[in-house]
């Protein structure tokens, strides 16, 4: 009986030790939030190597979809063409007015300079294109878009050099199209060669490329 109380009472203490070394918990504080009202955040701000751009790489080669024709052995011919471009989004806003403006020289996309690439020579308004690397931009009108090849290769895209560009070419737009929230281009084959048709919001331009 003795011996029962004895482990009790050792019980007992063991307990209330425990229960004098524990601390209370410390209550935590929440982090409060930047204002970032109106400011793009990158889609995955927490990778600790590059944030993920809010406007993606894309790339749009002619033939169209030819990674995956030379993959599965459907072709062994070089491309003709890729455009290397980023992809803004309007998030709600307006396309012109807000985005873009008549008359004032766009990158055609975010990011970097948009990049051209020709692989096989090509024509464009009427005149011979050389294989090489070139700078796409635009000059957005009311009713057309001069669209520019330039050499000023591997630059930011908002600040184009025109003393180095090397063509112009004036083509239609039109503004009844289907809403695009992603700016796109996209190459289309056609009876002569093929298209770059750029589209954003309900604005669609095509440049058209002579294939021979």
């Amino acid at each position: 009986m003795n011996c029962l109380k004895g482990r009790l009472f050792l019980l007992a203490g063991f307990a209330i030790l425990v229960a004098c070394n524990q601390q209370p918990e410390a209550k935590i504080k929440p982090v409060q939030q930047a204002n970032t009202a109106g400011v793009k955040q990158p889609v995955n701000a927490g990778n600790p190597y590059e944030a993920v751009d809010v406007s993606p790489l894309d790339m749009s080669y002619y033939p169209v979809h030819y990674p995956l024709q030379k993959m599965s052995g459907g072709t062994k011919e070089r491309p003709v063409m890729r455009v290397i471009y980023s992809r803004p989004h309007l998030q709600g806003r307006s396309l012109f007015g807000t985005v873009l403006k008549y008359d004032h020289p766009w990158r055609m996309g975010a990011n970097e300079a948009t990049e051209l690439d020709i692989f096989k020579p090509v024509y464009l308004n009427n005149k011979k294109t050389g294989p090489g690397r070139y700078i796409l931009y635009s000059i957005p009108h009311e009713k057309s878009w001069t669209l520019v090849l330039n050499n000023n290769l591997d630059t930011w895209g908002l600040n184009q050099d025109s003393t180095q560009d090397l063509m112009r070419v004036e083509v239609p737009s039109t503004d009844d199209n289907p809403p695009i929230e992603y700016f796109t281009m996209v190459f289309k084959q056609t009876d002569t060669g093929a298209d770059l048709l750029i589209a954003w919001g309900t604005t669609l331009v095509k440049l058209p490329f002579v294939i021979k």
